[in-house]
């Protein structure tokens, strides 16, 4: 007969107290054959002098939990290793969302109480050497995987700690596997890479959860292996498999030491061009780094990659328009749109769509000023046709204008067809079809 659940939480921390002693915190998470192998046996033994009456499953499953505890992510454990949970959100100890499929879920797992949140909370933390506490509540931090993790507790957290999971698999996504899930096409991905080789200076856009740090992770793989990258961000989540390649990260104050000072994303945009950079990439612009992006781009390090949160096109200029002016300088909008003119080349829009897929919905080339407003072209954008069987169904197309940069391609040994870039109507019957 099962027990009442409070009995077998309360048997499972007993068995955790005891058995955690047996491994050394230092290398938590260990779940290393040799580790579960000594723990399983430990377990055992205490099931045994405790004369605990556990059928074979219920033991199985007790012993996962205790396990999970001890040298995992507690009742998160199951979902870090599902590939199908792309995020993990626990709003407080007892409710526990993931993303799956694209859609949100309520699971069915749940933390013993806000003390067990707590301590799994600084499990994830601790090897980074970050701390969350009511002096600063908050705390960005990663899994070994990479995935990003943001936690929240009281006083800001009102209803108990909160803990959200950005999941990153173990191999990041292919350009190929975008393209068999619709995100782009084949014509558009040829093209961004032309654009990525030839240094063209790229922001991609798109809202949270929209896909922009992995179409960012596609496109910097694109970087040929013989340039030096330096990259930027809150928390390391790039996966560039280029050997020339420098990680930076910011760091918040310490509150042990005193008169420390966190390390900002302006802080390591300004250093990394003392670095030598090739190409410098920033996981994400969202402060007054972006005015040192911008003079960076400006300046000879052109074929630099940023995103941006923004809803178009046109609101990524605007975003960059106050970003800048959040770096506390003086300047007028008019120099500052100068500057964004200069500086960016192409903007690749990326959206998550109300069935949980993910497209590139425009790329679009910053063409330069007229008067006191930035001017643009788009040259591919999705059109979107309704739904079927649930699905967005749409075609991504190209808008019937060839980029002014083309030259730019041209000289690093791309050349594409007239037809690429032509609307369906636009294509003369006798004339050449477009390669797909």
């Amino acid at each position: 007969m099962t027990q009442p659940i409070s009995n077998i939480v309360r048997l499972k921390q007993w068995m955790v107290e005891r058995l955690q002693g047996f491994v050394d915190p230092a290398t938590i998470p260990d779940r290393s054959p040799e580790t579960l192998n000594m723990l399983n046996a430990r377990f055992t033994e205490l099931c045994r002098q405790a004369q605990l009456q556990l059928s074979e499953e219920q033991a199985r499953e007790l012993f996962a939990q205790v396990a999970a505890d001890i040298v995992g992510y507690g009742p998160l454990d199951p979902f870090l290793t599902d590939d199908d949970v792309s995020e993990v959100m626990a709003n407080r100890p007892e409710q526990i969302y993931v993303e799956k499929s694209g859609k949100l879920v309520l699971t069915q797992a749940r933390f013993d109480d806000e003390a067990h949140m707590m301590r799994i909370i600084s499990r994830i933390i601790q090897p980074q050497g970050r701390r969350v506490d009511r002096a600063w509540p908050m705390v960005d931090a990663r899994l070994p995987d990479g995935s990003r993790v943001n936690a929240i507790i009281p006083p800001s957290a009102v209803d108990g700690p909160s803990i959200t999971i950005r999941k990153f698999g173990s191999s990041p996504l292919s350009v190929e596997q975008l393209i068999r899930y619709g995100t782009l096409n084949q014509d558009m991905a040829d093209f961004l890479k032309a654009c990525v080789v030839s240094r063209l200076n790229i922001v991609v856009a798109g809202g949270t959860g929209s896909g922009k740090t992995t179409l960012l992770n596609i496109l910097s793989g694109y970087i040929p292996n013989d340039e030096r990258i330096v990259t930027v961000e809150d928390s390391a989540e790039l996966q560039l498999h280029q050997t020339h390649v420098v990680r930076l990260e910011t760091k918040p104050a310490e509150a042990e030491i005193a008169d420390s000072k966190p390390v900002t994303i302006r802080d390591l945009v300004r250093n990394s061009l003392r670095m030598r950079p090739d190409r410098v990439v920033i996981g994400e612009c969202r402060g007054g780094e972006a005015l040192d992006m911008l003079q960076a781009m400006s300046t000879g390090h052109d074929g630099s990659l940023t995103t941006v949160h923004s809803t178009g096109p046109r609101d990524t200029i605007s975003r960059l328009e106050t970003l800048t002016l959040m770096a506390g300088m003086d300047l007028p909008l008019v120099v500052v749109r100068r500057q964004i003119a200069s500086a960016i080349d192409l903007i690749i829009q990326i959206a998550r769509f109300r069935d949980g897929s993910r497209k590139v919905t425009h790329v679009t080339e910053v063409q330069g000023m007229e008067g006191d407003t930035i001017t643009m072209q788009e040259v591919f954008r999705f059109n979107e046709e309704g739904e079927r069987d649930g699905k967005v169904v749409g075609q991504m197309e190209p808008c019937g204008v060839r980029p002014r940069f083309e030259p730019r391609l041209k000289s690093h040994g791309f050349e594409f067809d007239s037809s690429m870039f032509m609307k369906e109507t636009d294509m003369p019957s006798f004339g050449a079809t477009r390669r797909r």
